[in-house]
């Protein structure tokens, strides 16, 4: 047998490899972007799947389609949308910037995989190969409606599904630290020097906090995600398809996924722009930022062991060095701040993408949807993963924080109300400068009461405003 078959579309013959479920459109694609070698995500094949999924039901209820061929098309499109079928999705990410060459991709796999499902021999009424993938599996749709509708649908089913659960997981386990550590204090520190003193406990919550901040963000750019492209067509209008055709895709895709999607108000803003698409990303670098931030301050706390910081004490995951035997390094840590870094390179990317939205059509929509779900996926891992290898197994070292907090020059910043700044800046100078501690040379000069230097000396009471 021949290792290819001959396949036509509308411009002639191709040769394709005998067992692909793709056609002309899709080999000519193929060798038209050899470019990355990576194909469109998984997640956006799920999406796609799932939009011709749709389609076809509301075509089959429509008339469009008659039943036996929409039923076809649904169990096809049910393998793409299950990602049974991604080997068959061969089209370089870097193609034609409305996913053109992706949505036919989808069309001619659905065609031909509709067909093989059909019983041997074909029905009376459609004997053979019958379903035509522009006809048929595309019906009522243009790829600059699909591809928009399968990036808000992609994007949406990843940050609600996978990424806020994580991120839940996340601010969950943050504020579990905090008040465990709540009770140890700790030297504050601001510009990378001695501060007042600090609960480890308030740090913890700071970070947590971050997160539900972040959390907030996302959710608020989900409602724009949830508006539906699909029912525009070419350029908004609604050309070739019914009216309620773009709903009624919606409605079948809220039931699918358990989102309540819906038409996009304004078709044209839906095709020619991907605001929705910019703005989640945004929330997601948002996050990536505050990720770094987390991640920086507990490398830094924990950094040491012994000739460090030293006030965290973080669970050891792997040999640190092939050279220094018992080195153990913050490497989970470090793989958050490379998420962290990644994520906002991705969202410039989907903003520069964003920008060339030029008259009705958005051109770069497969290089945002990569970017987009790239940080999705990157941001819901590493969640897990800071979770599970790093913060579950977070210890303080108390002894430690105490030992800093009593060095540290200023304490001294509480003697401000009972000697003034500029001797309490002089008692500074002087500790640094011999090596003393404060609370030993204010013993010495007697400045105040032993009773007020300790009552002024408490680092609890630094951590609270006073009444």
């Amino acid at each position: 047998m021949s290792d290819h078959r001959i396949a036509r579309d509308s411009m002639g013959e191709m040769k394709v490899p005998a067992s692909a479920l793709w056609g002309a459109s899709t080999q000519r694609a193929v060798e038209n972007f050899p470019v990355s070698g990576h194909p469109i995500p998984p997640e956006l094949v799920r999406a796609i799947g799932l939009v011709k999924l749709a389609a076809a039901r509301v075509n089959r209820d429509l008339g469009i389609l008659d039943r036996e061929a929409a039923e076809l098309i649904e169990k096809a499109a049910r393998e793409v949308a299950d990602n049974r079928l991604d080997e068959h999705f061969v089209v370089d990410v870097f193609q034609t910037g409305s996913g053109t060459s992706s949505n036919m991709n989808a069309n001619e796999v659905i065609a031909r995989r509709a067909d093989d499902l059909r019983s041997p021999g074909g029905s009376a009424k459609n004997p053979g190969r019958s379903i035509h993938p522009n006809d048929h599996v595309n019906a009522g749709q243009s790829s600059n409606d699909v591809f928009p509708t399968a990036i808000h649908v992609a994007a949406a089913e990843s940050i609600e599904k996978s990424l806020l659960p994580a991120l839940r997981d996340l601010h969950a386990t943050l504020d579990g630290k905090s008040k465990e550590f709540w009770n140890v204090l700790k030297i504050g520190r601001t510009h990378l020097m001695d501060a007042t003193p600090i609960r480890l406990g308030q740090e913890l919550g700071g970070h947590a906090s971050q997160i539900e901040h972040g959390i907030e963000h996302i959710e608020a750019s989900l409602p724009h995600l949830r508006e539906l492209a699909i029912g525009g067509t070419a350029v908004g209008t609604g050309i070739n398809t019914r009216s309620e055709f773009g709903a009624r895709v919606a409605a079948e895709l809220s039931t699918e996924t358990d989102i309540p999607f819906r038409e996009a108000r304004d078709h044209f803003e839906a095709q020619a722009a991907q605001d929705g698409a910019v703005a989640a990303s945004s929330a997601l670098k948002t996050v990536a930022v505050s990720m770094m931030k987390i991640a920086n301050d507990i490398r830094l706390l924990a950094m040491g062991p012994r000739c460090g910081l030293g006030e965290l004490r973080l669970p050891a995951t792997q040999p640190g060095s092939s050279i220094m035997p018992g080195k153990v390094n913050p490497v989970i840590c470090e793989s958050v701040v490379q998420v962290g870094a990644q994520v906002q390179a991705n969202d410039l990317a989907v903003a520069l993408g964003g920008q060339w939205g030029q008259l009705d059509l958005n051109t770069m929509l497969p290089l945002m949807a990569r970017n987009l779900l790239e940080s999705a996926r990157l941001l819901t891992s590493v969640s897990r993963i800071f979770v599970e290898k790093c913060l579950d197994g977070l210890e303080a070292n108390e002894d430690r924080c105490r030992s800093l907090i009593e060095g540290s020059l200023s304490m001294v910043t509480s003697l401000n109300p009972l000697i003034g700044y500029d001797a309490a800046a002089k008692i500074a100078k002087e500790a640094f400068e011999t090596g003393k501690t404060v609370r030993d040379l204010l013993h010495e000069k007697g400045l105040v009461s032993e009773d007020d230097l300790e009552k002024a000396l408490d680092p609890e009471s630094m951590t609270r405003p006073t009444d």
